[in-house]
């Protein structure tokens, strides 16, 4: 009787062992072909700053590997057709397909890949990453790409149209002072407004570096050249203030010491360009009127056009005066690393 019940409690001890080790071996199973995640909807990305507070939301769907897992999303951004070789991560989020962010935030990103005030192509993307708790590694899986026309915004912005060239100076602390660089043609302008459209233009007599601004103004006139500017539209201020900062060529060689001649400024390449007949002589560049700010001509160090010299204030700069004599289109490069000028002789 004892033996029968202890035979009979072994082979059921024999059962449990064998259906506990057949659920030891119980796996994850990934499927041949993983339902990767998808973006379901974007929202309009025409960005204002005005909105700037406000919450955008992008909703997917989850990658289904086959198996209960774990997964991080991440929500990516790329220049269209560039394939994400150099993505810009927008959110990250665990087990959230509902990706929220406020408008100013998102902008706040894509202005450190993408031009502000202008529209992008952008395509984005959902990449998951799947973690194993066995320990066997990751495994990613992103989305079809959706490409999107985003509207950034920059700074705060009075913006303008001359020399064929949309410019603006900015308000970089957003409290009505507006400051920056532009260069005309001499086409009167007024100030645009890039969040409101207000409109603001004044009267600058000539010789004057300041004038009063007002909403609907007149075309503000100015000599062709770039100017310093700064602009406050602040009410009960409302006035414009101004400092030429063209570059002029000078010297003995291209008609005398007592006063530079303006070259016109290159947007293309960012150069400084005239045509003038150069005879024996000295040559430097300079700040229109002025040698206070720019002063450049050959290095002492050695004569070399294609390494220029800024006077430091202590050590000047050397006139350049072995150009042969004839009519050139020179073309100066300020913004390069080194300074240089190119005479090209004319026909």
């Amino acid at each position: 009787m004892n033996k029968k019940i202890y035979l009979y409690l072994t082979f059921i001890g024999l059962i449990g062992l064998l259906f506990s080790c057949q659920k030891d071996e119980t796996k994850a199973v990934l499927l041949d072909n993983p339902i990767v995640p998808t973006i379901q909807s974007t929202p309009d990305l025409t960005l204002k700053r005005a909105n700037g507070l406000n919450v955008l939301e992008f909703k997917g769907t989850a990658v289904d590997p086959g198996f209960q897992a774990s997964a991080t999303y991440y929500l990516e951004a790329c220049a269209k057709g560039t394939n994400f070789a150099d993505a810009t991560l927008i959110l990250s989020d665990n087990q959230d397909l509902s990706m929220k962010i406020t408008v100013a935030d998102l902008d706040g990103i894509l202005l450190k890949k993408f031009p502000a005030d202008k529209v992008s192509s952008i395509d984005f993307r959902i990449r998951s990453v799947l973690s194993l708790s066995s320990g066997t590694g990751s495994y990613e899986y992103s989305s079809a790409a959706k490409t999107v026309d985003v509207t950034t915004y920059g700074p705060p912005t009075l913006a303008l149209t001359v020399a064929g060239k949309l410019q603006g100076i900015v308000s970089a602390a957003d409290n009505g002072l507006y400051i920056g660089w532009i260069y005309t043609d001499g086409t009167p302008f007024q100030f645009t407004n890039n969040d409101n459209g207000k409109k603001y233009g004044g009267v600058l007599a000539s010789g004057d570096v300041s004038c009063a601004l007002t909403e609907n103004g007149p075309a503000i006139s100015l000599p062709a050249g770039a100017y310093n500017m700064t602009a406050d539209v602040n009410t009960g201020v409302m006035k414009l203030t101004i400092a030429d900062v063209t570059i002029g060529i000078i010297g003995d060689a291209v008609g005398g010491w007592d006063n530079d001649t303006k070259m016109v400024y290159n947007f293309t390449d960012h150069t400084w360009n005239v045509t003038k007949t150069v005879t024996a002589g000295g040559i430097k560049f300079r700040t229109h009127n002025s040698w206070a700010a720019v002063n450049v001509a050959y290095n002492p160090a050695g004569h070399d056009l294609n390494n220029l010299y800024q006077n430091d204030g202590k050590t000047d700069s050397q006139n350049i005066d072995d150009i042969a004599p004839g009519k050139y289109n020179i073309k100066l490069y300020l913004e390069t690393t080194p300074m240089k000028v190119v005479f090209t002789p004319t026909n």
